[in-house]
């Protein structure tokens, strides 16, 4: 009996390790200029959220980055959608993150995770990490490593999320147009 409770808590250890959450988790962080950010908000503001995380020391990740800058003005129009660079340098790299964040001119929320609290409760190790959160506050996709091109996989994702939103509100519409007849 003890063989099989122990088995049984096995199980559920690992199999909680390899269904990540599907919320975000309630963390505060300071932005590029200082100021406290609640992560869970971006959950809350109706619009798709692309986080991808990245550190100055990481080549694919700056590329990734930049190469998002290129379209990311379609994507806001198109999709209605914020992209967040989260930093997993350390507090002593974060001068290094501003110099290189306002070189780039990115538009982007940039968000320091010093101690990489966020990245440890979204249960990855390895940068460039990509994950989105939908309309509804949802994380829908989770990419790890870059090439170029990921951006166009990204991209049509951020099309369907789009297109199944318009569809449920059409549907919500129509039931709504339905019952007032």
């Amino acid at each position: 009996m003890k063989n099989l409770v122990l088995s049984l808590l096995t199980v559920f250890l690992i199999s909680s390790g390899l269904f990540a959450q599907n919320d975000l988790p309630e963390i505060k962080l300071k932005n590029i200029e200082g100021e406290q950010i609640n992560i869970s908000d971006y959950a809350e503001n109706g619009k798709i959220t692309v986080f991808s995380f990245w550190a100055t020391w990481c080549a694919p990740c700056k590329k990734e980055l930049g190469n998002i800058a290129e379209i990311y003005e379609d994507w806001q129009d198109d999709y209605n959608t914020e992209v967040v660079a989260v930093s997993i340098d350390n507090q002593r790299n974060v001068p290094k993150v501003k110099s290189y964040v306002n070189g780039q001119g990115w538009e982007y929320d940039v968000i320091l995770d010093t101690n990489q609290d966020l990245q440890r409760a979204l249960n990855f190790q390895n940068v460039p990490y990509t994950l989105v959160v939908d309309q509804n506050g949802e994380i829908s996709y989770r990419h790890s490593g870059y090439v170029d091109g990921d951006e166009y996989e990204l991209e049509e994702h951020l099309e369907e999320l789009t297109e199944a939103a318009e569809e449920a509100e059409e549907m919500d519409e129509n039931e709504e147009g339905g019952k007032e007849e």
